[in-house]
């Protein structure tokens, strides 16, 4: 018997993590707290791989979308830039068509933010912004699980990010706009954040730290960054460190986070990091357990 031609439902990607909506964040959230307090209760990626490219090196994306794809019962297929052929010339378009034959979704971890957006024009399959240099979404729900867990609710919560406006900072505008976070971010001349909407930008980090509940900052040199400007950016961002000065004029019960890795004496003090105040192994953990809930949500 003759059929009619078949529908084909467009994938869901996750590029910026503006595809969400608010009620969908608060739904992964609840999720991802549900996958941490039982991480093998889902089975949602048995007989099922997933590929993750990864063109940047990596240690907490890497284990973190490792582990728990396997905890969903799934294979990952990691993929080096030598491993693909796209290091001999194959095209991003023949290698979505590709993965998406075989692979559930497929998650990339690149420089340029057109590299992955171009894997998701031509994938049929879900397709994961696992770190570029204009986004990082999946650090940003990280830190959302992170604050929740420390304050019970996201609604109102006050963070201060100082350092560079990169992409971590972006994301979390992004999403922590979503879930109701009033965000400052502080940063000099020429490292600004574009203006995003409810966050509030600042050259000053004692007027962004002031009475926030929590600090968070990255790396001054990060893998996108020319390093012939390395000795600019250190300068640049010196006053921007997140060290026990700072933290003491947030609030009494402030917590001090940070993506990692870090540079003790760089970014943020080494009795910051390893102090009793930090939650940033916690943020680390978290990866896991929110990529989980948007692996599920994404291929439901």
């Amino acid at each position: 018997m003759p059929c009619g031609p078949r529908l084909l439902r467009l994938p869901r990607h996750f590029l910026t993590g503006a595809e969400l909506s608010a009620d969908e964040l608060r739904d992964l959230l609840d999720l991802a707290a549900a996958r941490k307090a039982r991480p093998l209760a889902s089975s949602a990626l048995e007989r099922r791989s997933v590929a993750l490219i990864f063109q940047a090196p990596s240690t907490r994306t890497r284990v973190s979308f490792e582990a728990g794809i396997v905890e969903l019962g799934g294979h990952p297929m990691v993929l080096r830039p030598d491993d693909l052929q796209l290091s001999r010339g194959e095209s991003l378009r023949d290698t979505a068509h590709v993965l998406s034959r075989h692979a559930a979704a497929i998650g990339i971890r690149t420089g340029p933010h057109e590299t992955a957006e171009e894997l998701a024009a031509h994938a049929t399959v879900p397709v994961i912004n696992m770190l570029t240099a204009l986004h990082h979404p999946c650090q940003a729900l990280a830190d959302l699980i992170t604050l929740r867990e420390e304050f019970g609710s996201l609604e109102g919560l006050k963070v201060a990010y100082v350092g560079d406006g990169n992409n971590v900072a972006r994301s979390l505008g992004i999403l922590g706009a979503m879930a109701g976070i009033q965000l400052r971010v502080a940063s000099p001349a020429g490292y600004s954040l574009e203006q995003l909407q409810g966050v509030t930008l600042t050259d000053d980090p004692r007027a962004a730290a002031e009475g926030a509940d929590a600090l968070y900052t990255d790396v001054w040199v990060s893998m996108s960054d020319d390093p012939a400007s390395a000795q600019e950016r250190r300068r640049a961002l010196s006053p921007y460190r997140l060290d026990e000065a700072l933290l003491e004029l947030a609030a009494p019960h402030a917590i001090a986070l940070h993506c990692l890795p870090a540079h003790p004496g760089d970014e943020i003090s080494a009795e910051v990091l390893y102090g009793a105040r930090q939650r940033i192994w916690e943020q680390a953990e978290n990866r896991r357990h929110a990529q989980k809930a948007l692996l599920e949500l994404l291929l439901a």
